[in-house]
């Protein structure tokens, strides 16, 4: 078959597959290949069982996986054969060297630039969709235009919006789809190469363009307001524990306020994800690097806050168990940092869990689609810990269930049949407010949750 255009992305991960599963199921007459030196995730994405979980990527992948997508290790040979090539490599936070613990770590994406520019035979449009900081497109740049001569390459910023538990519909119907370029004919033309692929399936209304600074710029300060936005209304359930009022009637309150609204006003025990914390971290350490110190306190202060949601829900639950938990059989109700995804990355469940252990807890992590990677991240922790996905089965003989995920199956089960297997006293720890607290209450549980008035048999 003759394709109209040939599209590679180097990254086979949370980024990369679903982008580019959504473009080559919306333009069939594109040719996608995604590649990445890690032969398990490419083997994993060639397979039934795909290496994560995200609903609605499976069906896609099944329409198109060998028609137009198609998933290799070949890196070089596609670099030769695609003259549009998305970067989705990983950029996690530095753990050395200068920045360490803030910067983004750069390695990645320096050896994929540099292996552009060795296998390219063609002059090509690079876009960067990995989360970078601002002015990286200018190192890449530089890499790329190292070697003279009549290849030439145009960088361009599309940097990704979508959430993990809803990446499929987040592409497929995005609130904007933006696009950074130089202010140049070349830098246009290739931002209307770009353009024109999204406008498949997406209205031109909603996908904005802008110079290629201000790209980078809005994916890290998107984040940072969401994350910020979390992490101001759990400072605010630390205040309505202590004055008997209900954060969720004051984030309802708060939310009808059109100014405001509603979205991510549910208070609980913090943000995780691979993005929020790191993306952070970033602007933090850019903003100390051009010397703006209070501004880098400010949002440095964001992560704080979401590190002491955590600390005082340990806490609690240590004051409400009599001030021990060793020797007491918790279970764990979710490990994903969010429902309706595998993933684990960041997940306050992580931190949770290793200070329940240090207390010498008995653990037992339940999860409808984490336990693998739960497994993983406990690796070398020290303590009991058992992984058993059936939640009632997981709750017999427990002195306590900790909720740290939000997946809809916890707000259907039977707690009456969970209570009666428990030891008792019994006690649910709602990390995510998702619990009916009056029920349980009746039932005979004693129930914490954040932001709210405890309801104790005690």
């Amino acid at each position: 078959m003759n394709f109209k255009k040939k599209i590679l992305c180097i990254g086979a991960g949370y980024v990369g597959g679903p982008s580019m599963a959504m473009i080559a199921f919306k333009c069939p007459d594109y040719r996608v290949t995604v590649v990445d030196v890690n032969s398990e995730r490419i083997d994993a994405w060639n397979s039934p069982q795909l290496p994560f979980y995200e609903p609605g990527l499976e069906d896609i992948i099944k329409k198109r996986r060998g028609k137009n997508l198609f998933f290799s290790t070949d890196i070089e040979n596609q670099i030769r054969e695609n003259d549009i090539i998305f970067v989705c490599v990983n950029t996690p936070t530095k753990n050395y060297g200068a920045g360490a613990h803030m910067a983004a770590d750069l390695q990645y994406w320096e050896k994929t630039a540099r292996q552009i520019l060795k296998h390219s035979r063609s002059s090509k449009i690079v876009i960067e969709k990995c989360t970078l900081p601002v002015k990286t497109a200018l190192a890449m740049e530089k890499i790329l235009s190292s070697s003279r001569g009549k290849i030439k390459f145009e960088v361009l910023s599309n940097p990704e919006f979508m959430a993990e538990g809803s990446a499929i519909n987040d592409l497929e119907n995005p609130d904007r789809v933006l696009i950074g370029s130089h202010e140049t004919k070349s830098g246009l033309k290739a931002r209307t190469e770009l353009t024109e692929i999204y406008q498949r399936w997406i209205p031109s209304s909603k996908i904005i363009t802008s110079n290629i600074w201000s790209s980078e710029l809005s994916k890290l300060v998107a984040n940072a307001f969401l994350a910020q936005r979390v992490s101001s209304i759990n400072s605010i359930s630390a205040l309505c524990e202590k004055t008997d009022a209900d954060i969720s009637e004051v984030a309802r309150a708060v939310g009808t306020d059109d100014r405001i609204g509603r979205k991510f006003l549910n208070a609980g025990i913090g943000f995780g994800g691979s993005c929020f914390k790191k993306d952070i971290l970033n602007l933090v350490y850019l903003c100390r690097h051009y010397g703006l110190d209070e501004v880098a306190a400010y949002w440095e202060s964001v992560v704080k806050i979401n590190e002491y949601q955590q600390q005082r829900f340990i806490a609690a639950m240590l004051h409400s168990m009599f001030h021990t938990l060793a020797g007491k059989r918790i279970c764990i109700l979710g490990f994903a940092f969010k429902a309706d995804t595998s993933d684990t990355r960041e997940s306050p469940a992580i931190y949770i869990t290793q200070k329940l252990l240090s207390e010498k807890a008995e653990l037992v992590i339940s999860d409808p689609r984490a336990l693998k990677n739960a497994a993983a991240d406990l690796s070398g922790a020290e303590g009991n810990v058992q992984f058993i996905e059936d939640p009632y089965e997981a709750a017999r003989g427990c002195h306590a269930l900790v909720v740290l995920t939000d997946w809809s199956l916890y707000r259907m089960l039977d707690y009456k049949k969970i209570y009666r297997s428990m030891t008792k006293p019994a006690f649910i720890f709602d990390g995510r407010n998702i619990v009916d607290r009056e029920k349980c209450f009746a039932i005979g549980f004693n129930v914490y949750a954040i932001g709210k008035p405890a309801l104790t048999h005690l």
